[in-house]
């Protein structure tokens, strides 16, 4: 786990629009994982949830309890 790849890569959405946009539609962490597994980044939608809470300049990455999720 690299809590330091995502960093980088939301330092990178906050400066791209189309990425920012592309993150903030997307539906779940792995989604999330993919879009940046895309841009060279190496992390996983589990790594993204253990970043829960934390936040890099402007962005605090935040878990959506959708209602009828299953844990």
């Amino acid at each position: 786990m690299s809590f330091s790849e995502i960093r980088k890569f939301l330092k990178q959405m906050q400066s791209e629009d189309n990425l920012k946009k592309d993150v903030t539609s997307s539906a779940t962490a792995d989604d999330v994982a993919l879009i940046a597994q895309k841009l060279g980044y190496n992390f996983s939608g589990d790594d993204l949830l253990r970043f829960n809470g934390q936040t890099v300049d402007k962005v605090t990455v935040r878990k959506v309890d959708h209602p009828g999720e299953y844990h």
